[in-house]
């Protein structure tokens, strides 16, 4: 039951936030997005590491 609330807890919101960002006038240039492209993958990385080391201290 706790899944299918927080599914459409997360539903509404996406049904809320999604035509909101469609209208705002905020664009990201190339540039922006290839500096925020460049640090997603070594923080996903540091991510995974974090939770390996919590796992095996668990």
């Amino acid at each position: 039951m706790e899944v299918l609330i927080l599914l459409a807890v997360l539903f509404a919101a996406l049904v809320i936030v999604v035509p909101l960002l469609e209208r705002s006038k905020m664009r990201i240039s190339n540039d922006d997005a290839a500096k925020w492209a460049k640090w997603i993958w070594p923080l996903m990385g540091l991510l995974l590491v974090a939770l390996l080391i919590r796992l095996a201290f668990s």
